[in-house]
């Protein structure tokens, strides 16, 4: 839990604003982004069968994550080596799909989010997370392949990072 919590001792320096952007800021931004929608009436309404879908993408996108961090015990808030942890890859579960389910999961619950509050205009800091997710996505691959011993082999078991198929 305490790894699972916030910054720890050797984050990667480019991930300490990174993390906290997708999983703070920006979440809250959308919101907050929603909220105004919905006080002031910037974007038209969302149909429910899409907000019934996207709360389902939500619940289920949740779930992977979970499912995620129970079988990977180094699943940190941050990037970084935990080699006082003996630190290694983990093939499991989702992992033996995507590379970064957890990230997956992220990318897919800021999306739902903004349409589960019935807020197109809420897409806008969506997309902006997602594209820090996708960011934060390369840059942790390289720093796993440079610096995690069997990462590199993994990478040719498991060539996607977030989307099978696609990246």
């Amino acid at each position: 839990m305490a790894e699972r919590a916030g910054m720890q001792e050797g984050t990667a320096r480019w991930d300490l604003c990174l993390s906290v952007f997708v999983a703070m800021v920006g979440p809250l931004i959308i919101v907050l982004v929603a909220g105004l929608d919905q006080r002031y009436g910037w974007s038209g309404a969302v149909a429910i069968w899409l907000q019934g879908t996207a709360l389902l993408l939500f619940l289920a996108f949740g779930f992977l994550c979970a499912w995620a961090m129970a079988v990977n015990r180094f699943f940190s808030a941050t990037v970084r080596l935990q080699s006082d942890r003996g630190h290694s890859v983990a093939k499991g579960g989702p992992y033996g799909i995507v590379r970064h389910p957890g990230y997956t999961a992220g990318i897919i619950s800021n999306m739902a989010t903004a349409l589960v509050l019935e807020s197109w205009i809420a897409l806008i800091p969506a997309i902006i997370v997602v594209s820090g997710y996708i960011v934060r996505t390369a840059l942790e691959d390289s720093f796993l392949q440079k610096n995690l011993p069997g990462y590199r082999d993994y990478t040719s078991t498991v060539q996607y990072r977030l989307i099978p198929g696609v990246w």
